[in-house]
């Protein structure tokens, strides 16, 4: 019969110490940034010829804790430190539960890995009775099995064998996911638990299940308090957890959206929606979703339709809707199309599209899809033009990539020519002969090394060229020369990049003088379209500004 959560999920930091007053220090900053516990990791502190007296200092390190701990003193063949014997270490944890002296007290639990726990009936017959002869100062056993490089073949044996254990008190899994879909296994652990779990996913698509821990009720989750001090990969940093994702507010109702794209890390859309939905009091969470890019554009089809059909497809998870960003905004478009999904018309004549809506009546889920970039740089071309009306401006667009073909077709649909500059000359003679076809506009596709000879109204870079972390984050999108120009003509000029807030398109175009429109306005706006298109709410607006422009500050 599944466990039922009765309290909240804890948020636990992992200290790996070396230094038990440095430990200890570390323990007070977890309490102090809001963790409920921590875990302390002796795995190099006591050596495997320890003696008796490096038991008592654990001992005196767990009594001295600001909060209730684990104590854990893990292998190296699980990824610990730890190569000494198993008896040494036993003896360590009956010193640091039941050896007690005056004014100590036990961890709260020892955690003793099921691979251990199995080999050897005399380690499992003393880590028994230790945790029996402390149970009035409740120590508990963590039975905990770890992969660090894939979810493990026999993933179900291991459970089973842990369920036939009646002495542990929690069940701990974590593993290498491989993708995000492996976070829906983790969900079923925790929901199908016969007792308290934790189930966790190691590495950046396996975020899902830490922060969502609560939601699933997970007895913990794991959160580092710097990024060097994490434990395994993908641990959250526990101000990230508890301030970005809100995690104190995340519960069975919870709905999820997030971020899908490879790769996410560098998004700034989870801090702003979470910030939008703490403003609005609306019980959701945004979370990085990657997506791995493919190698031709069906395998990022391929990949990107089996993850968000699963997503949506498992009821628990409450799956709401995304961002869609590089390298699959096309390939939304073609899976909509293939699933009956309900495609919004400038989406389906741009053929790309950055947002997915996921609604469900009656059992049954339904889900869309529209274009948020395209109107949102629209608008702030507008907003820098002085004018509603672009009819007659020439438009050069940089890329041909879903962004940039969803920049070219709004323009021509608002009346201005598009003049498509793109390395790969094939995809702009597609992008401009489908914009003449649906529009009847007659944009253009110069050779890429025209651009420096060419003269627009407005010039928009559509690549990451100037991204922070990017291809080529010194890079000029535009040449010089074109801005030479763009200058003296008094030209827009547009960079869809906002990390850093002032790329070098943007602080060089300011230098000639040039009218310019910064990034992160943009994604300001399309970002406003998907919230309210999520939440049926008007967006706070000037929140997501303040919280872009507190994160660009801090980079």
């Amino acid at each position: 019969m599944p466990y039922t959560a009765g309290m909240s999920t804890l948020v636990c930091v992992p200290i790996m110490v070396t230094d038990e007053a440095a430990a200890l220090r570390d323990a007070a900053l977890a309490r102090d940034a809001g963790a409920d516990m921590v875990e302390f990791r002796v795995d190099d502190l006591f050596a495997g010829s320890a003696s008796a007296d490096d038991a008592a200092r654990v001992a005196r390190l767990v009594s001295a804790s600001p909060l209730p701990c684990i104590l854990t003193c893990r292998p190296t063949w699980e990824g610990g430190h730890y190569d000494g014997d198993d008896d040494v270490r036993v003896a360590m944890f009956e010193r640091a539960c039941v050896g007690l002296q005056a004014g100590e007290h036990a961890p709260r639990y020892i955690d003793v890995e099921l691979a251990a726990y199995n080999r050897s009936d005399n380690l499992r017959l003393k880590v028994n009775l230790c945790v029996d002869a402390a149970r009035e100062q409740s120590a508990g056993l963590i039975l905990s099995s770890h992969d660090f490089d894939s979810r493990p073949a026999d993933l179900t044996r291991r459970m089973l064998s842990m369920r036939s254990h009646g002495a542990a008190r929690v069940h701990k899994v974590a593993f290498r996911a491989r993708s995000l879909r492996d976070n829906i296994e983790l969900f079923e652990l925790v929901r199908q638990g016969d007792r308290p779990t934790i189930a966790l996913g190691m590495g950046e698509f396996g975020l899902m299940s830490r922060v969502l821990a609560p939601k699933f009720g997970a007895f913990l989750t794991f959160a580092s308090l710097r990024d060097a001090s994490a434990t395994a990969p993908g641990q959250p940093m526990v101000a990230q957890l508890l301030e970005t994702f809100r995690f104190r507010s995340i519960r069975a109702t919870t709905k999820v959206y997030g971020v899908v794209g490879w790769p996410v890390s560098h998004s700034l859309s989870p801090r702003i929606h979470n910030a939008g939905f703490g403003e609005c009091a609306i019980d959701a969470v945004y979370l990085p979703m990657p997506i791995a890019a493919g190698a031709t554009p069906g395998d990022n089809d391929a990949s990107l339709k089996a993850t968000l059909t699963e997503l949506i497809e498992y009821v628990p998870l409450d799956f709401s809707g995304c961002s869609v960003t590089i390298p699959h905004k096309e390939s939304l478009v073609r899976i909509a199309r293939e699933q009956g999904w309900e495609i919004e018309s400038g989406a389906a004549m741009i053929g790309a599209a950055n947002t997915l809506v996921v609604s469900r009546e009656g059992g049954r889920s339904r889900a869309r899809v529209f274009n948020s970039d395209a109107p949102a740089a629209i608008e702030c071309i507008k907003g820098a033009h002085g004018s509603r009306e672009l009819a007659g401006l020439v438009i050069g667009v940089v890329g041909a990539g879903g962004a940039g073909r969803a920049i070219a077709f709004e323009a021509a649909r608002a009346g201005a020519t598009p003049i498509v500059f793109n390395r790969d000359r094939a995809r702009a003679d597609e992008l401009a002969a489908a914009i003449r076809g649906a529009t009847g506009v007659a944009a253009q596709c110069p050779a890429w090394d025209e651009m420096e000879d060419a003269a627009c109204d407005v010039w928009v870079n559509c690549t990451p060229v100037g991204m922070k972390h990017g291809p080529a984050p010194e890079g000029l999108a535009i040449p010089d020369s074109a801005l030479v120009r763009a200058a003296a003509s008094r030209a827009i000029v547009m960079d869809t990049v906002y990390t850093p807030r002032e790329t070098p398109l943007v602080k060089r175009a300011r230098e000639l003088g040039c009218t310019v429109v910064e990034g992160l306005e943009m994604f300001v706006r399309q970002a406003a379209m998907q919230f309210e298109a999520w939440t049926e709410r008007r967006a706070p607006v000037e929140a997501f500004r303040r919280v872009v422009f507190a994160a660009l500050a801090e980079a």
